[in-house]
């Protein structure tokens, strides 16, 4: 009779994340680092903004590998962040975009009164009321407001098109993605959109509502998107070169 045979083999160690601050220039990032089991080389990603820093690395790479690597890329990354101007303040006399067009900040004065966009001499402003250290803050469920004007619109017409029916629309602020459409009808955008010219923010509602349709990103599902929104790919571009400027700004 056999004995029976048992592995002696250890269980690997769970994967690692760490997280740490890094010094770029005069900025000081969060920067995650993680391992990962296919990882073969390290590869360093900037978040959406400019706001924060993600390393993944091949398994059990020491942390004297990973501060070399950051020290070779200093410069790089010196001049990949340049691009992520931090708001010049979100004050008054700043500028700020809405629907492409920037627009200078006004704060009356008064403390109370809505926030509205007007021209004054010829020159679009966004006129904002109350504490003066409330400003970001007024700005931000300003500019929330006018996203779901634009995007409740261009979703109606888009749905209509496509002949699909819309449950919920909502506005969020993330990140990784400028817009989602889950299987049962409800569309999420990043309010951050409607910093961005006309065309591209109808191009979001166009990609969303495609997906109610086609719940991927396959030939049939760009040929949809293409005649729902004919400057689709001008749109492409714009957020590609400028999406993450948008998500810089800090409303605080």
């Amino acid at each position: 009779m056999f004995s029976r045979l048992t592995s002696t083999r250890r269980p690997a160690k769970p994967l690692q994340k760490s997280e740490r601050t890094l010094q770029v220039g005069d900025r000081l990032l969060p920067l995650t680092v993680r391992e990962h089991a296919q990882a073969t080389r390290i590869t360093l990603r900037i978040e959406p903004g400019g706001r924060a820093l993600r390393l993944t690395i091949p398994r059990g790479l020491k942390m004297r590998e990973v501060d070399a690597f950051l020290a070779r890329h200093d410069e790089w990354l010196r001049m990949k962040l340049s691009k992520f101007q931090p708001a010049a303040g979100l004050r008054p006399g700043a500028a700020i975009d809405l629907r492409g067009a920037a627009h200078r900040i006004v704060h009356t004065g008064s403390l109370r009164g809505l926030t509205e966009a007007s021209v004054e001499n010829g020159t679009p402003v966004i006129r904002v009321s109350g504490l003066e250290d409330h400003l970001g803050r007024r700005l931000e469920a300003f500019l929330k407001k006018q996203a779901r004007i634009d995007l409740e619109a261009r979703v109606s017409v888009h749905a209509a098109a496509v002949g699909k029916p819309v449950r919920s629309i909502s506005m969020k602020d993330t990140r990784s993605r400028w817009g989602s459409c889950s299987s049962d009808g409800n569309l999420s955008f990043s309010w951050r959109i409607v910093m961005a010219p006309p065309v591209v923010i109808d191009y979001l509602a166009a990609h969303e509502v495609a997906h109610l349709k086609e719940m991927n990103h396959g030939p049939r599902f760009w040929a949809l998107c293409l005649s729902l929104c004919p400057r689709m790919e001008e749109a492409r571009r714009w957020l590609k070169l400028h999406g993450s400027q948008l998500h810089a700004i800090d409303f605080g």
